[in-house]
C-alpha cells in the first residue's frame, strides 16, 4: 500500500518537500490508514505533518471517543492535532440541508480555514477507490453531466501562487478498502466503528451496503474498478472542457449577459456549458432541462416579443431581450441576497490566484511591452518599484484610483457609477493594491504612475473559474 500511495501522490503532485500537510482522521480504519502510510512517507516525502479531527457531534459520547481516540493516536506518533466541532444537526436544520450534506459544508469549510489562515498547506482526505466508486454511481442516479461523472478528483485547489498551491488532497483514491483493512492488520493498528456506517437510512449507505455487492455479484465482480476509471476519464475530458468553456466565454459574456449570437456560434456542449457558468456567476444554478428550454428559446428565429423568460428555481429566472437586431440573456432574481464579504488573496509575480467570491482566476504575467495587452487592451505595469506580490481584494469606502490616460484619480465608488456597473456587482468588485495604492482595477486602464511604456511589463488578466463538480 505504500507503495500505491507514494506513486499516486507523485503522479498528481500531491505533495512537495516543505508542504505542511495535516491528514484528516475520523477514527476509522481508512482514515486510520493514511495518517499511518503518511507517517511512513513523510521523511521520504519531505513534509511536515500533523492531524485534523472535526467532531460532528452526531453521536454524543461515541463522537467524543472518536475525537479522544485520535487525540491519543497524533500523541502517540509526536504530532501536533488541530481539532474543532459543531452542532451539525443545528447546522442542517438552519440551511435546510441533510445531514450527510451539512457534515460535509462544515468540515470542508474548516479544512479551508486552517488553509487560508496559514496553519497548513495541504489537508489530505482518505477517500479510497470504493468512495470513488460509490460517488459516481449515486450521481449517475441523481442525474449528472461529465463533471459529475468526475467524481472525487485527487485534489482540490484552494489557493495557488505560481508554482506552489494549497487545497484538499486525496491521496488513497487508488487504494480499495479491503486492502486499507489488510494493511491496518500489518501494523496492528486499531481503529474506530462508526454505528452509524451500518444505518440503510442514508443513501450511500444503501448503495454501498446493498447495491454495489449486488451489482457484484450478478453483473460485474469490478465494478468498482470499471467506475474508477469511468471517473478518472471523465476528469480528464472535463479538465479539457474546462480549458474550451473558459475560452469561450470570454467573447460570449459581457457586462453580466450573454450574446445569443455569439453563444450560438458554439457547439452544443460548449453552449451547454457557457450557459451554466453565466447562470454561476449570477448566483443561479441549471440542470440539463433548464438548459434545453433555454437552448430552445434563443433558437427561435424570433420572439414575437421584445422580451420574453423562463422562470428557474431558488427565485431565479432567464431572461431574454431584442434590441435593435440583437438579443442578449441575462438570469435574473428578485430574492434578496445575502450581504456580500470581503476577500483579499495574495498574488505572486508571476502567478495566479482563484477569488471564489467571484468564481474568478486573476493571474500576473511578465512579458514585454508589445509582446501582449493587459486586460481590456491596456498597457501594463511596471515592473520597479512594484513588490513580488500584490493584494487582490474588493476595493473599501475611501479608495481612490488613477487609471491611465485619464486627467486625475477618482473614488472607486465614483469609476464604478461612471461604467454603470450594477449594485449587486459593487460590493466586491476587485482591485489589484501594493502597500496602500491600488495599481489595477478590473475593467479600468492599469495606474497611471505604474503604466510601463516601454522593457518588461505585468500583465494582469481575469478568468472565469469554470466549476467542478467537487463535493465529497
Amino acid at each position: 500500500m505504500r507503495k500505491l500511495v507514494q506513486s499516486y501522490v507523485e503522479r498528481f503532485d500531491l505533495l512537495r518537500p516543505g508542504d505542511r500537510v495535516a491528514a484528516a482522521v475520523s477514527g476509522g480504519a481508512d482514515s486510520a490508514a493514511l495518517l499511518r502510510v503518511l507517517i511512513e512517507l513523510r521523511a521520504e516525502l519531505g513534509v511536515v505533518l500533523s492531524v485534523a479531527h472535526f467532531n460532528h457531534g452526531l453521536r454524543g459520547e461515541e463522537s467524543d471517543g472518536d475525537a479522544q481516540f485520535v487525540s491519543d493516536l497524533a500523541k502517540e506518533h509526536g504530532l501536533q492535532i488541530h481539532i474543532s466541532q459543531a452542532d451539525t444537526k443545528r447546522f442542517a436544520r438552519e440551511k435546510e440541508l441533510s445531514i450527510e450534506a451539512s457534515a460535509r459544508e462544515l468540515r470542508y469549510a474548516w479544512f479551508g480555514k486552517l488553509i487560508k489562515d496559514g496553519v497548513v498547506d495541504k489537508v489530505a482526505t482518505a477517500h479510497t477507490l470504493d468512495d470513488q466508486a460509490e460517488t459516481v454511481l449515486l450521481r449517475v442516479f441523481r442525474g449528472t453531466g461529465t463533471s459529475g461523472l468526475s467524481g472525487i478528483h485527487p485534489r482540490l485547489v484552494v489557493g495557488e501562487v505560481g508554482r506552489d498551491w494549497k487545497g484538499i488532497i486525496r491521496p488513497l483514491l487508488q487504494v480499495r478498502r479491503g486492502d486499507v483493512e489488510a494493511y491496518l492488520g500489518e501494523k496492528r493498528q486499531a481503529w474506530r466503528t462508526d454505528s452509524t456506517n451500518t444505518e440503510t437510512a442514508f443513501t450511500r449507505n444503501r448503495l454501498r451496503h446493498e447495491l454495489l455487492p449486488q451489482i457484484e455479484r450478478s453483473f460485474n465482480p469490478e465494478i468498482v474498478e470499471s467506475l474508477a476509471n469511468l471517473a478518472e476519464i471523465a476528469r480528464a475530458e472535463d479538465e479539457l472542457w474546462s480549458a474550451e468553456t473558459a475560452e469561450a466565454f470570454v467573447p460570449a459574456y459581457r457586462n453580466r449577459q450573454i450574446d445569443v449570437v455569439e453563444l450560438l456560434k458554439l457547439p452544443l456542449a460548449l453552449q451547454r456549458r457557457v450557459l451554466r457558468l453565466a447562470a454561476i456567476q449570477s448566483g443561479a444554478t441549471l440542470d440539463f432541462h433548464h438548459c434545453e428550454r433555454i437552448l430552445n428559446l434563443l433558437s427561435e428565429k424570433r420572439l414575437g416579443k421584445p422580451r420574453a423568460q423562463i422562470e428557474l428555481p431558488n427565485g431565479f429566472r432567464a431572461v431574454v431581450e431584442s434590441r435593435n437586431g440583437s438579443r442578449s440573456l441575462r438570469f435574473e432574481t428578485n430574492e434578496p441576497q445575502a450581504k456580500p464579504c470581503g476577500y483579499a488573496y495574495r498574488l505572486a509575480i508571476p502567478g495566479s490566484v482563484d477569488v471564489a467570491e467571484l468564481g474568478i482566476r486573476v493571474s500576473a504575467a511578465v512579458t514585454e511591452t508589445g509582446d501582449g495587452a493587459g486586460y481590456n487592451g491596456e498597457p501594463g505595469l511596471v515592473l520597479e518599484p512594484l513588490p513580488g506580490e500584490l493584494l487582490v481584494r474588493n476595493w473599501r469606502p475611501g479608495d481612490r484610483f488613477w487609471p491611465a490616460h485619464t486627467r486625475t484619480a477618482k473614488k472607486v465608488k465614483e469609476l464604478l457609477q461612471e461604467q454603470h456597473v450594477p449594485a449587486r456587482e459593487k460590493p466586491l468588485w476587485p482591485v489589484a493594491v501594493a502597500g496602500d495604492e491600488i495599481v489595477w482595477m478590473r475593467g479600468f486602464a492599469v495606474a497611471s504612475p505604474y503604466a510601463a511604456k516601454q522593457g518588461r511589463k505585468i500583465v494582469i488578466e481575469v478568468v472565469p473559474l469554470v466549476p467542478r463538480a467537487e463535493t465529497d
